[in-house]
């Protein structure tokens, strides 16, 4: 009986904390971290980019820098590419599931070590991986600073500059290992466009 006289008072504990823990978690902390985020730099808002103001993309996903045709435009440095739907559908992140026995992968590699190599002037056998083949997402905002490197000749003279001052601009766009130690050395090819751009503001 003593348990059943208890009850009531039990009750009332239960539904106040309840009360209490949907007010501080349903409502006050999801609004604390929405204004944090929005306070916060552009993560929370999809880390878009822009250039005079207009939306040019995100620093989060690559992009295509190619004509309607898909050429390679040669002022412009080149994402890897991408099996992300037509390319870079950020609604359909995917890679290529290809193993490296697939003759459509082997295929796709020469193709692209070829056109590569013929635009940059490079050696074929100098072409980093990741100039030749989709990231797992189809949707990797960087490069190598290998490839990166790769391919300041041919932006320098498409932009009638000079290789010391495109070099600057990677140099300068090359972030580090996570910690110092996670990961690789990586570029963001739309980062670097955009400064790339502020340097050659003729496009």
């Amino acid at each position: 009986m003593s348990q059943l006289r208890g009850a009531p008072r039990q009750y009332w504990v239960a539904l106040r904390a309840m009360v209490v823990f949907t007010i501080a978690l349903g409502i006050v902390y999801p609004l604390v971290i929405t204004v944090v985020g929005l306070v916060a730099p552009s993560q929370a808002n999809g880390s878009l980019a822009s250039v005079d103001g207009k939306t040019v993309g995100s620093s989060l996903i690559g992009q295509s820098f190619a004509d309607k045709k898909g050429n390679a435009l040669p002022q412009w440095f080149q994402s890897r590419p991408s099996a992300a739907g037509d390319g870079y559908d950020g609604g359909a992140s995917s890679g290529t599931n290809q193993g490296t026995e697939s003759e459509t992968l082997i295929t796709a590699i020469k193709e692209r070590k070829a056109a590569i190599a013929k635009s940059d002037g490079v050696d074929p056998a100098s072409i980093p991986a990741d100039a030749l083949t989709a990231s797992a997402s189809g949707l990797d905002p960087h490069i190598s600073p290998t490839y990166a490197r790769e391919q300041i000749s041919r932006v320098a003279a498409a932009r009638n500059l000079s290789e010391a001052q495109v070099t600057k601009l990677v140099d300068a766009a090359v972030t580090g290992r996570v910690l110092g130690y996670i990961g690789e050395p990586t570029v963001n090819v739309l980062e670097l466009n955009i400064a790339l751009a502020k340097l050659d503001p003729s496009d």
